[in-house]
């Protein structure tokens, strides 16, 4: 008996929507996915200028947030992956991120 490989071919993300609750990201194949923004606490704890703040990884292989550190690969979103980061390591992200706000809020 012999097996054939799948083959899988992952989608290209085109757009990405973010709204108040959701991630919405549309791929290459005509699907949108979405998730809940909820997957993703640097997004939710974002500005919208800093969400809106984005760029490709790839030629669309995942969605890269500078300001934010954060990375998201279409394959994760297909398979249903939130984010991987552990409680201590968002935890020490907002710590120092709290100052920046503060200084923003003063300008």
């Amino acid at each position: 008996m012999s097996t054939s490989p799948i083959e899988i071919t992952i989608p290209f993300a085109q757009n990405v929507t973010i709204s108040a609750d959701t991630l919405s990201v549309e791929l290459s194949d005509g699907r949108t996915i979405s998730v809940p923004l909820t997957w993703f606490p640097r997004l939710v704890q974002a500005t919208a200028k800093e969400r809106k703040n984005w760029r490709w990884i790839g030629q669309g292989e995942g969605i890269h947030w500078e300001e934010l550190d954060e990375d998201i690969s279409v394959e994760n979103l297909l398979t249903g992956k939130p984010s991987g980061e552990s409680q201590a390591s968002f935890k020490k992200w907002l710590a120092k991120r709290a100052p920046r706000q503060i200084e923003r809020g003063n300008k």
